[in-house]
């Protein structure tokens, strides 16, 4: 299951910066200004081959009665109670604040393993102020600073050493295919038509859904495993923030799946929960089938209508374009049997392995085509390809300047090994290492 860390505190101490600094890129916005985050965003860091999710909240305002940040208040404790780690941010110019005391009582309540970062240690003067948190009771502190990167390194040690290497899944040998998307997208429809029987609970509030379930099911004598992000809420908990909470859980079914299927719906197209799910499944390098669904409700549909859907869907998504699209009715039965196959050929071409002979044929035949642009007057000469043994297709190509070869050439050899040995619907790697 996926290890997923939440970065919580009081807001203006640094935790977007942090998180940028994490997944390795300016994803959330920062400013000086408190209460810019308002929306989480979710992000993949790596850290000594191991690779866990990271989660960036808003700041967290105990007795505010604005509305935003009552918002953010509930979704910090969300964030909190999901999460496998938290890390507490707080700002050593400030000391300790009454927002600070209040935060430490949320996490004392809930119980979870915390490590504390002090944030804004920039120089050794900073650091005579560390002491002062000693007297907050927590186990072990972290001094860093998120904008330069500082001490950030011992940090990562630290983290990666709580993720567990899990291999009790349930039947893993068989195929693994979530069904992901937002609230009332017909997650729960869609594996009650595959099943042919009311497996989950469905209605038409969204939320109906809670824990991932597990559900084996035979087509074409094939058996594989569905994960849906489901089942029974408490109606006690139907105050939460219900697209939050979803998120959460569709990243844990996410990273124990070989395929997703990623739901759409087609009244509403795609939007940017969507997108960030999407997004993770293409780092985790995942399976992926977008399905979208309710298409039966599309009125005045037109002959061209669901390829300016789809060409909308692929703009939206680049520069991963190459995954299959169906358009469907959970409800209607409407080409629900085309995307289990379909997500079953995705399943195979993400096994797939390509003989050493065959990859370097390619890489003459390509390198005919097009040979990868000069850098300060150095030519990159790739010599070698092969494909390195890991569980998704990787490749590992050995030139005399891997430094130098530039985004655009790397997407060209993607998009001509898709072409020649159909990836369609599987993120792949490609490595360039020196020789």
């Amino acid at each position: 299951m996926s290890f997923t860390v939440a970065i919580v505190g009081r807001p203006n101490v640094g935790k977007s910066t942090l998180f940028n600094r994490l997944v390795g890129m300016r994803k959330a916005i920062v400013d000086n200004v408190s209460g810019v985050t308002r929306d989480r965003q979710y992000g993949v860091c790596e850290w000594n081959g191991k690779e866990f999710t990271i989660v960036d909240t808003g700041g967290f305002v105990a007795k505010s009665e604005d509305k935003f940040e009552a918002a953010i208040r509930d979704q910090v404790k969300i964030a909190i109670s999901e999460a496998d780690l938290i890390l507490f941010m707080l700002d050593v110019t400030t000391g300790i604040t009454a927002l600070d005391s209040d935060m430490t009582d949320i996490l004392r309540k809930h119980g979870k393993k915390t490590m504390v970062v002090l944030n804004k240690v920039d120089n050794s003067s900073r650091e005579l102020l560390v002491p002062e948190f000693y007297g907050m009771g927590f186990e072990k502190y972290y001094s860093l600073s998120s904008i330069n990167g500082k001490g950030t390194g011992e940090l990562l040690d630290d983290v990666v050493l709580r993720i567990q290497d899990d291999n009790s899944d349930i039947k893993s040998d068989l195929p693994k295919i979530a069904i992901l998307g937002q609230p009332n997208v017909g997650k729960s429809s869609l594996l009650n038509a595959f099943v042919g029987e009311e497996r989950n609970i469905v209605t038409d509030i969204a939320g109906t859904t809670r824990d991932a379930i597990h559900t084996e099911y035979k087509l074409f004598d094939k058996n594989l495993m569905l994960i849906d992000t489901a089942g029974l809420r408490k109606k006690a908990k139907v105050h939460e923030n219900l697209e939050f909470y979803s998120v959460m859980r569709a990243v844990r079914a996410l990273e124990e799946a070989d395929v997703c299927i990623i739901m759409v719906d087609a009244t509403l197209g795609l939007e940017s929960q969507d997108l960030n799910i999407l997004s993770l499944a293409y780092r985790k390098k995942k399976g992926i089938v977008l399905a979208v669904n309710k298409w039966d409700l599309i009125q005045d549909k037109e002959s061209n209508t669901s390829k300016e859907f789809m060409d909308e869907l692929k703009r939206r998504t680049a520069p991963f374009v190459d995954y299959p699209v169906l358009f469907i009715s959970a409800i209607e039965k409407q080409r629900i049997l085309k995307v289990l196959e379909t997500s079953i050929e995705v399943f195979e071409k993400r096994k797939k392995k390509i003989p050493t002979s065959q990859l370097n044929k390619f890489l003459e035949e390509v390198s005919k085509i097009k040979q990868p642009p000069s850098y300060k007057g150095k030519y990159v000469k790739i010599k070698y390809i092969t494909q390195l043994p890991t569980h998704t297709p990787t490749f590992g190509l050995f030139c005399n300047f891997p430094k130098y070869v530039k985004e655009e050439y790397r997407n060209f050899l993607e998009n001509q090994m898709r072409k020649k040995f159909d990836f369609t619907g599987v993120p792949i790697k490609l490595i360039f290492k020196e020789k």
